[in-house]
């Protein structure tokens, strides 16, 4: 009786035990199954309020602007090369006689007129040549004098024979050596007063005194140039253009330059052109004439050379709005929203500028009210182009 008494208390504590467990999971899954529901129905309830694609973006009203149809121009096509400004006449001075420098009368960067006296060296020894030479000069002019006399003299005699014509050719023969010895005289004056001037150095041209290599006191070599004078009243620019437009290219054609170093554009001519082709290089050399007072030797030169027409896509100057280093212009859509649009430009045609890429035509841009515009807004009053 015992042990029956003991297996059904066993058995009634496996079954509360039994039933503890299935309660919990009961438990469990109801609360599992409250907060799914509680997701779903807050899903379906954001759902029935707002559909995706369906909100409604709010856009700052664009007003006062001027709208343009972007279309494509027929523009003249230039090949663009490079080129330095170089001064149109450049004078390396140098000395034609040895001598030290006595004076130095410019500076680099000093204007000077033709003729101007640059620079002396020591004239003492060439002073001293002229001297003699204007003696000799004198001595030939006293004994030409002299056998002029004396031939006269000698033809009245042979006139009345009293001489022989041996006699009077002697003194003829006298009086044309006489001669010559005077022009030689004269001859040689008039080289030693050329040497005397070598000791002067002189402006050959107006200009600017842009190099001076050689100061007070030191020897001038004959031949070693001493300073460098240029003709800054024209300039021309040498260029290097493919050797695809040789041929093409004539005496006289305009050519447009842009110099960036001192913000100038300015019309220029092909002066001359070398036909003889550079091997290493495969261009050839072109020197084109040009006139600008801010000008200087040296500086770097774009040279567009025009070669035909070509249909490009080209906006108002002043429609296009660089933010740091992005370029772009406002493009309107058909709806009126604003947006950004980034371009690459290309050259300038007086205030309009090609547009290399990211217009397309027949798209519409903002070309007036520039500073109204804004990046997502949309137009409700615009004039059209």
């Amino acid at each position: 009786m015992r042990s029956r008494k003991a297996g059904a208390e066993d058995q009634s504590t496996g079954l509360i035990a039994q039933q503890g467990i299935i309660s919990k999971r009961a438990v469990s899954f109801l609360f599992f199954w409250l907060l799914i529901s509680g997701v779903l129905f807050l899903a379906s309830g954001c759902k029935s309020k707002v559909q995706p694609g369906t909100a409604e973006v709010k856009r700052p009203a664009v007003s006062g602007v001027v709208i343009t149809e972007v279309r494509p121009s027929r523009l003249d096509d230039y090949y663009e090369t490079s080129g330095t400004v170089t001064a149109k006449t450049t004078s390396m001075i140098a000395s034609r006689t040895m001598g030290t420098v006595t004076s130095l009368k410019v500076r680099e960067g000093d204007r000077v007129r033709a003729g101007q006296v640059l620079m002396t060296l020591d004239d003492r020894d060439v002073v001293q040549r002229v001297k003699a030479a204007e003696k000799a000069v004198e001595a030939a002019n006293q004994n030409k004098s002299l056998t002029e006399i004396t031939y006269g003299r000698y033809k009245g005699l042979y006139d009345e024979r009293v001489i022989s014509r041996q006699e009077i050719d002697q003194i003829e023969t006298q009086k044309k050596v006489a001669d010559i010895d005077y022009e030689r005289a004269k001859a040689l004056l008039a080289e030693t007063r050329i040497t005397h001037g070598f000791t002067r150095i002189t402006a050959p041209t107006s200009g600017v005194v842009t190099a001076k290599k050689i100061e007070l006191g030191s020897m001038a070599v004959p031949g070693a140039p001493v300073i460098t004078v240029e003709d800054n009243s024209s300039f021309s620019i040498e260029a290097n253009p493919d050797e695809k437009l040789s041929g093409k290219l004539r005496v006289g054609m305009p050519v447009d330059v842009s110099i960036d170093s001192i913000g100038q554009q300015v019309n220029g001519r092909i002066s001359e052109i070398v036909p003889s082709i550079d091997p290493m290089s495969r261009t050839f050399l072109v020197k084109i004439a040009i006139k600008n007072p801010l000008l200087r030797t040296g500086l770097y030169a774009r040279v567009m050379i025009p070669v035909g027409q070509k249909e490009a896509i080209v906006v108002p100057a002043n429609a296009v709005v660089r933010k740091g280093q992005l370029t772009g212009v406002y493009a309107v859509d058909g709806k009126g929203i604003v947006t950004y649009r980034l371009i690459r430009t290309g050259r300038l045609y007086g205030d309009r500028i090609e547009v290399l890429s990211g217009l397309d035509p027949n798209d519409r841009i903002i070309t007036g009210g520039i500073p109204k515009a804004v990046d997502g807004g949309i137009v409700r009053e615009a004039a059209t182009k």
